[in-house]
């Protein structure tokens, strides 16, 4: 899994980063279910991705899981960032 270090919020706490650029469907959710696994409820999680279909699958995995989108923005590189907030575990 190509998970990058994170960025750091305005309070200081670090939202891990799934680095899914370059992967086609389903590999983006695949990669993001993976990384959220191992990850407590409320944790932020940010995707950045370049495949159009993860506009639409990650917002459809996430309510199916019980997590929030809370963020989708477009990058200075031309990629695509989703930050999703994880639910209880399902």
């Amino acid at each position: 899994m190509r998970a990058g270090a994170g960025t750091v919020s305005g309070e200081g706490t670090v939202t891990p980063q799934v680095d899914a650029r370059g992967l086609r469907c389903p590999l983006p959710v695949i990669r993001l279910a993976a990384a959220a696994r191992d990850l407590p409820p409320g944790t932020l999680v940010e995707l950045l991705w370049t495949d159009p279909a993860a506009e639409h699958d990650v917002p459809a995995w996430a309510r199916m899981r019980g997590h929030d989108v809370v963020d989708v923005r477009a990058r200075d590189d031309g990629s695509s960032a989703t930050t999703v907030l994880l639910g209880p575990a399902r």
